[in-house]
């Protein structure tokens, strides 16, 4: 998080924290200053009254420009700058008029007044030095003007002191500026990170919001998702019920039936049966919400599986003129797998390649072993399906719907089911659609 202090924020609290010590000074000279007529009366009685006068007078004059300072917001140095000289012209005027014996008393009262000025100030180190030299030069004026005793003794009696702490305090205020302005930015700095974490819990917030206000929604469309499912499926079950009901009476007349009638009601039994096994999965919606589906593991001869599989389909692929070549592995291969999820897989994946396959068209069925391995090709040679196409279709539980008149709809969830169910039963379904046609491959491992 990158924080950027500008020029204008940094002046604007530099001048809160400038007029907030302005103000201690202020009011400690209101409250201090007069008090000092104590040392006055006890060492220069002469003219205590008078300076106790000025010394009130000074008080009321400070107050009143500060008022009006802080009323019409004007730079608080120049409101010191006027202080300190009052304090200075008083100071150097007392030191130059007492006995020589009280001047060691008033250049350490001047001294205390200098130091507890630049302690407390918070200004450029220019100004202490501006009124550093101020003190000296109303000395030097008051001195030439009402001195009564020789310079050596006026530095000699607390002169030198006076210099010596004057000069050092003027290094207060440059240590003490430098420390505050830092602190100031610090400070800035720590406000605008907390306006902007609070900016960012309010966003996070508000999007948490949102989220809480889509998972409301998305469990709404769970709920019906599971009521719809938990409907159709019954009225499917009554639908393959009557299936399996009306295949049974033609069983009884089988006598009356050729050997192509008897095969095709054996192949309406097993798929009516199919169809049960995996509607009754589908209808529990604990197991479609499981991050695991329960399979019915058993052993069986894939290839029977696939062979099955194509013998059934062949009649729909001739619907369409195309041809569909049997290059299945006579030999058996045992696996232990979901028999009938498995056999949809097939079903899926050639069914769809007749239906997105064009008419006087040849299709190739190809099993194999390999590294163990057995193996599931569909090669159709025909025009592309397009990969971006297929990638779609596998991979998000859908397929394009093409409008257009002269392709068949792509609607439905074959492709990414058979997907899904090779995933889950430990295989790898692997597709290709280029220049050369589309191409269809899973494997599963066999029995050894």
């Amino acid at each position: 998080m990158f924080i950027q202090i500008t020029k204008e924020e940094l002046a604007r609290d530099l001048s809160k924290k400038a007029w907030y010590q302005t103000n201690n000074i202020i009011f400690s000279i209101i409250l201090l200053y007069p008090l000092f007529s104590i040392v006055d009366f006890i060492y220069a009685n002469t003219v205590w009254l008078q300076f106790f006068i000025v010394r009130i007078i000074i008080s009321v004059v400070i107050y009143a420009l500060y008022t009006f300072f802080q009323r019409q917001k004007y730079n608080y140095r120049v409101l010191l700058h006027i202080s300190f000289l009052f304090l200075s012209v008083t100071s150097a005027l007392l030191c130059t008029l007492v006995n020589i014996e009280q001047l060691n008393i008033y250049f350490l009262l001047y001294s205390v007044v200098i130091l507890f000025f630049n302690l407390q100030v918070f200004w450029e180190p220019i100004n202490s030095v501006i009124q550093t030299l101020i003190a000296f030069l109303l000395l030097a004026l008051f001195f030439n003007l009402f001195g009564e005793y020789t310079l050596d003794f006026f530095i000699s009696n607390g002169g030198v002191f006076f210099f010596i702490t004057a000069v050092i305090s003027c290094l207060i205020p440059t240590a003490r500026y430098k420390v505050i302005e830092r602190d100031v930015r610090s400070q800035i700095m720590i406000e605008k990170s907390n306006e902007q974490l609070k900016d960012q819990n309010r966003d996070i917030n508000e999007k948490n919001k949102i989220i809480d206000m889509q998972y409301e929604q998305l469990r709404k469309l769970d709920e019906h998702k599971n009521s719809f499912i938990n409907i159709a499926g019954h009225d499917l079950k009554n639908l393959i019920g009557s299936i399996v009901m009306s295949n049974n009476m033609l069983k009884e007349e089988s006598y009356r039936l050729s050997a192509d009638q008897k095969d095709f009601v054996g192949y309406i039994g097993d798929s009516a049966e199919k169809m049960q096994y995996m509607l009754n999965k589908l209808m529990d919606v604990k197991e479609i919400e499981s991050p695991e589906m329960s399979f019915n593991m058993e052993v069986f001869d894939i290839n029977a599986e696939v062979l099955h599989v194509f013998k059934g389909l062949v009649e729909t692929a001739q619907m369409k003129n195309i041809h569909l070549v049997d290059n299945i592995l006579k030999l058996p291969l045992q696996v232990r797998l979901d028999k009938v999820f498995v056999g949809q897989v097939f079903q899926n994946l050639l069914s769809n390649t007749i239906k997105f396959s064009q008419t006087n068209n040849s299709i190739k069925v190809v099993t194999s072993l390999q590294r163990q391995k057995f193996v599931f090709e569909i090669i159709d040679e025909g025009i592309a399906i397009g990969q971006d196409e297929l990638d779609m279709m596998f991979n998000k539980l859908r397929t394009l719907n093409d409008a257009t008149g002269s392709k068949e709809s792509r609607l439905g969830l074959g492709l990414s089911i058979a997907k899904l169910m090779t995933k889950e039963m430990g295989g790898e379904l692997v597709y290709r659609s280029d220049e050369n046609g589309n191409y269809f491959r899973v494997e599963f491992y066999v029995i050894n």
